[in-house]
């Protein structure tokens, strides 16, 4: 019995501490900007919360054809507000950041479809 209670013990331990390793973890992310729109400002918010944080780029704009690397951002669900050149806004909700690649790809069409221009419903007119 006291042998069930410590590997039971033990157990638990390997789960906390894959647990703790997980949520202290950070992850790198690249985004390429294969859109014809130049990216003015990139910004995250965990998706529990309701604000969002510093803008990710600073002075920096991402061209078309370029790319940008964020490092360091802890693991966890976030939303994405992209803002381009002509002030309009994407956002895209619950990205897992640790859980891909590490590489996100920005079209037209993801930028159009956030934007409510995407689909087939304005073609013919």
């Amino acid at each position: 019995m006291k042998r069930a209670a410590l590997c039971a013990a033990g157990a638990l331990m390997l789960a906390l501490t894959a647990s703790a390793a997980h949520a202290g973890a950070k992850a790198t992310v690249t985004v390429h900007n294969n859109s014809e729109f130049a990216i003015h400002n990139f910004f995250l918010s965990p998706s529990e919360q309701n604000h969002w944080g510093a803008d990710q780029l600073g002075d920096q704009v991402i061209g078309n054809g370029g790319k940008f690397t964020l490092t360091d951002i802890p693991c966890n669900n976030y939303d994405v507000k992209l803002v381009d050149e002509d002030g309009d806004e994407c956002v895209v909700s619950d990205v897992d950041i640790c859980g891909g690649n590490g590489n996100w790809n920005i079209t037209d069409d993801d930028l159009l479809d956030c934007e409510g221009y995407g689909g087939d419903e304005d073609e013919g007119e």
